[in-house]
């Protein structure tokens, strides 16, 4: 339901939103996660244990192969390194010749039993997008729990020690979350080539850690972040903030145009924010997709029309926002 005051998302687009030619295949492999972050929209935690299960997995693994205009397979969760089939779907991608994306929050690495993942990231040469809400240790640990920053921290050592954000070949990007607001003092994320000089000059000097790309991405009001504007009265005037920065310039550039988003039971989204929001993908008939639907079609290019709603403020507000940070 749209809130009180709110246009909606559909009525404020010159024609509707259709889908482009499907090169990003991401797929949110389960819930499971070693924090709990106070702004995650995938509402994701130590305690969930909904993952991935073998059957989807073999159904992934099967689109993978099967579809080349998949250039990017894009995996996160959770923590999707804790999820079932993490492990076969890199491979199966890196086999296939597509770039793979993690998306990692970092401390994972100091976790049991997944203090090999530097090395395995760089022997297949997995694009790095880790999480790094700020450069500044308090504001972190508030976001993200206690010590998470010390970890992040040597996590990003880590990484450079084998030589991400060094070798052309191991890529490592960061992303940027503002902090959740207490007050109707809304700000949009900073712009991003200046925020990224920042990040760059204060890790270099304070922990000799370098990167490739900042990316910043607005916080979407659903999930943890949605549950926290309702605590303080500010969802809709949240909202509402965000549709008064529509900017239209961002609409040509979303990354639910290109992209399709599974989640670890096979259902297919447009994105993963509408993913966590139950707001399914639907063929030409209207009806709901999953893996197989695909497979059985022969085809990725079965959507024509991208679900909206008033959340799909946060992507297109200001300079726009994405997986892969500003959009214009």
């Amino acid at each position: 339901m749209v809130p009180t005051g709110i246009t909606p998302f559909q009525t404020k687009l010159t024609s509707p939103l259709t889908k482009k030619e499907i090169n990003v295949l991401q797929i949110n492999l389960g819930k499971r996660c070693n924090l709990a972050c106070n702004h995650c929209h995938v509402e994701a935690s130590p305690k969930r244990t909904e993952e991935l299960s073998l059957a989807t997995c073999l159904e992934l693994i099967e689109l993978i192969y099967k579809f080349p205009e998949i250039k990017i397979v894009d995996l996160t969760g959770g923590a999707p390194e804790m999820n079932f089939g993490f492990k076969p779907l890199v491979e199966a991608a890196k086999g296939a010749g597509k770039e793979v994306i993690i998306r990692t929050n970092l401390t994972i690495y100091f976790v049991e039993g997944f203090g090999d993942l530097p090395e395995f990231f760089a022997q297949n040469q997995i694009r790095i997008v880790a999480s790094l809400p700020c450069y500044l240790a308090d504001n972190v640990d508030k976001m993200r729990g206690n010590g998470v920053f010390d970890d992040s921290i040597k996590a990003l050592q880590w990484l450079n020690q084998v030589g991400y954000g060094k070798n052309p070949n191991l890529i490592l990007d960061l992303v940027y979350n503002p902090q959740l607001p207490n007050s109707e003092n809304f700000s949009l994320t900073p712009e991003q080539t200046n925020l990224e000089l920042a990040y760059k000059m204060f890790l270099r000097e304070h922990f000799d850690i370098v990167f490739n790309n900042l990316f910043t991405i607005t916080n979407l009001p659903i999930g943890r972040t949605k549950l926290h504007l309702e605590r303080k009265q500010l969802y809709s005037s949240y909202v509402q903030f965000l549709e008064l920065q529509f900017n239209p310039d961002t609409v040509e550039n979303l990354m639910c145009l290109n992209q399709l988003s599974v989640d670890y039971l096979g259902n297919i989204y447009d994105c993963d924010f509408n993913q966590m929001m139950n707001l399914p993908a639907k063929d030409h008939r209207g009806n709901n997709l999953k893996i197989r639907k695909l497979l059985d079609a022969g085809s990725l290019d079965i959507i024509n029309q991208v679900q909206t709603a008033d959340y799909c403020y946060g992507c297109t507000a200001g300079c726009g926002s994405s997986c892969g940070g500003a959009l214009v």
